[in-house]
């Protein structure tokens, strides 16, 4: 059985027994369903990506198609890529204001708006995406989220997970730490400050012109996410060297945004049902870039003769200790960002020595470790 087939067939179950209940249900509760068992939503989603670009596009698509079918065409979602209906950078907007009534995206893209939502994509050096997922689910973090997104009239959920990122396409070697200075790089959020900070220029470009950019020489090395994506924006062909780790993303977390009104005007059986798509399509698309990226990182390397670097362990150290301190002025100097930071940092100090008995042994085990 296709597996979304699968997920969509649990997901009719669970709804089905959403409304059995509410329908044997007395009280205050009887009538839950009653007005809203006939009623239906047409929503529109504007998304940051291409329509069918790989992972994030297709996977913005998914979970639209996954409501829509688990809603039995009482919630339609229609999908329009990057520039169709708003350009990439302006589907919060679009959701605040009423554009749209979903979007799909990565929290990083709003440190204009909100500069507390960088968080709740990662922190450079910070948890990996399963350390991630547990504090947005389990630590806290989502009700944070929440409260970031609540002034804007916008109700956030985790609805995708890239994994672990690539360190970026480079046109020019990074030796040492001077070779961080005056690099031009695509590369958004709290990756973006810190590269700043050790003596580059950030900058923040959609998808669809990074190719250009990056082969014109607009700029010298771009970031994207990893080699499933990077294989096919066809990156290989503008730039030489291709690095890792992804120290500024080491497990991304991507976002649905909600409009408020729209959101308040659902009945309760269908915000579950977006409630779960999008917690099926946080597992599905994790999934599915850990598959293709082991696919696609092969081919750019034997078909495509991709020299693969690692970034030199003092260039890594010096990062690190620029992200430190850049999280610490930014908590110095917004409350809520303190106080998001301090509760990230609490549960990796809970969640860190669990990982290291686990995860880190295990993989230290492998052969080539």
């Amino acid at each position: 059985m296709d597996r979304r087939k699968f997920v969509g067939a649990a997901g009719l179950a669970g709804a089905a027994g959403l409304l059995g209940a509410c329908g044997q249900s007395t009280g205050t509760n009887a009538n839950c369903e009653q007005t809203s068992l006939g009623e239906t939503f047409e929503w529109k989603m504007v998304t940051s990506w291409p329509r069918d670009f790989p992972g994030l596009g297709t996977g913005a698509s998914h979970l639209a198609e996954s409501i829509t079918r688990l809603s039995n065409g009482r919630l339609k979602v229609k999908v329009y890529g990057g520039n169709e209906l708003v350009p990439p950078f302006e589907v919060f907007d679009a959701v605040h204001q009423g554009t749209a009534e979903m979007a799909h995206s990565a929290p990083y893209y709003w440190k204009g708006k909100a500069p507390a939502a960088q968080i709740f994509a990662g922190i450079p050096f910070g948890m990996t995406a399963q350390e991630l997922h547990g504090w947005i689910y389990h630590g806290g973090g989502l009700e944070l989220w929440q409260e970031v997104y609540a002034p804007h009239g916008i109700v956030p959920f985790l609805a995708a997970s890239s994994g672990p990122q690539m360190g970026g396409w480079f046109n020019r070697e990074i030796d040492s730490v001077e070779d961080l200075k005056g690099l031009k790089m695509r590369i958004p959020g709290l990756g973006g400050e810190i590269l700043k900070r050790a003596g580059g220029t950030p900058t923040n470009i959609p998808a669809a012109e990074l190719f250009t950019a990056l082969q014109t020489g607009a700029i010298d090395a771009t970031e994207w996410v990893g080699p499933y994506n990077d294989l096919a924006l066809g990156f290989f062909r503008a730039a030489r060297y291709y690095y890792y780790p992804g120290w500024h993303e080491p497990g991304t977390a991507l976002e649905c945004m909600v409009n408020q009104q729209a959101w308040d005007s659902l009945p309760d059986d269908l915000k579950a049902i977006v409630e779960v798509a999008c917690q099926a399509s946080v597992m599905e698309s994790l999934s599915e870039f850990t598959y293709n990226n082991g696919v696609a990182l092969k081919r750019l390397i034997e078909e495509h003769g991709v020299e693969l670097r690692r970034f030199p362990n003092d260039v890594l150290q010096h990062l690190d200790g620029i992200s430190k301190q850049v999280m610490e002025d930014l908590s110095a100097e917004d409350e809520m960002m303190g106080r998001i930071y301090a509760s990230f940092l609490a549960f990796q100090e809970v969640v860190n020595p669990w990982t290291d008995i686990s995860d880190r042994t295990i993989l230290n085990l492998r052969p080539g470790a």
